[in-house]
């Protein structure tokens, strides 16, 4: 299958790279880079020695018209212009924001943009598989989907009370992009962390409101302080909500076990087992640990994913086997390389 990467030379466009060097269905024949164009992708990505000798082209709305199958890892206000431009029969998943979100006042008043519409959201776990049946998703953020993936088996307990979630969550300094910026200079990240975007301001905080209250049939709001972490990739969240009556371990384990049976790549740890980000790297996994805290009478989960790989191109893979009818699994093999 003839396939395109659009922002190939991001972090996140690099591990679609990587993953799809193997993929056995699908097969990179653009690779373009926006302002990195001409450059040779290993001048980028060193190790991505199988695309060695090629360079990133210019983004060419005509080339990407000749493909099947395009992913694009742009920066979120990008992709929504070449979109709308494609060949409606062009399978599309979007790793940008552009389209994550129904509501547009949400959208204006947490990217200031010109609202692009909304597109089937990809968190296959949770969302009805008929979605695929669309030729364009919208893959969730990094954040989003730790969060959503977390707290949703939380909605199947009656005792749980879903009107005080609070959430912080560690990520690695990719996720904040390529770019350069001071904050993410290693003078100023290493032997450090700190808060960023709290207060209800970050991005992904009307996303993960937006997939949970779906699922809950009810308006659901969250506190969420995000937290810059000095390692370059992986996210550890940390969810908590009040609980009411006798509620047990064992039912709150059932609950997640149940929501997560046939999942191939979201995992409730055995017990005592607890999540660490370096599990995780490099796959398409998701590692959860749930507690109860009596003195507190607060349910406690913890979450840890790859940022760049289930927060983002992983999960993209994942979505785009789902909507061309192959295994979701296909390309997606590898476990965390600690």
């Amino acid at each position: 299958m003839r396939i395109a990467v659009v922002g190939g030379s991001g972090y996140a466009g690099g591990e679609l790279l990587r993953l799809l060097a193997h993929h056995p269905h699908f097969k990179v024949e653009v690779i373009a880079g926006g302002s990195s164009a001409g450059e040779l992708i290993t001048s980028v990505h060193p190790q991505l020695q199988n695309y060695s000798g090629i360079s990133f082209s210019s983004i060419n709305l005509e080339e990407l018209n000749s493909c099947e199958l395009i992913f694009f890892a742009l920066p979120h206000g990008e992709s929504a212009k070449i979109i709308k431009s494609l060949k409606k029969d062009i399978k599309v998943v979007d790793l940008g924001a552009d389209f994550r979100l129904k509501d547009e006042a949400q959208w204006k008043r947490y990217y200031n943009e010109s609202y692009a519409g909304f597109l089937p959201y990809g968190l296959p776990e949770l969302v009805d598989k008929n979605i695929y049946s669309n030729n364009q998703i919208a893959n969730p953020g990094c954040y989003a989907t730790a969060i959503t993936l977390g707290a949703a088996p939380l909605i199947d307990i009656s005792e749980v009370d879903l009107s005080d979630i609070v959430v912080v969550a560690a990520s690695g300094t990719t996720g904040a992009g390529r770019s350069a910026k001071v904050n993410l200079l290693g003078s100023e990240v290493m032997n450090n962390l700190t808060s960023y975007k709290f207060g209800g301001i970050h991005q992904h905080t009307p996303e993960i409101e937006q997939q949970l209250a779906l699922m809950a049939g009810k308006p659901i709001n969250i506190s969420f302080t995000p937290i810059l972490a000095p390692m370059p990739r992986g996210i550890l969240a940390t969810i908590t909500c009040k609980y009411m009556g006798n509620l047990s371990l064992e039912n709150v384990r059932k609950s997640y076990l149940a929501k997560y049976s046939k999942s191939k790549f979201v995992h409730l740890l055995e017990e005592n087992a607890l999540p660490n980000t370096a599990a995780v790297n490099g796959s398409n996994h998701v590692h959860i640990q749930v507690a109860l805290d009596i003195h507190a009478k607060r349910v406690v989960v913890s979450v840890a994913i790859d940022n760049l790989g289930k927060g983002a191109a992983g999960q993209a893979i994942q979505n785009a086997n789902l909507m061309c009818g192959i295994p979701e699994e296909s390309g997606l093999i590898y476990e965390g390389v600690k």
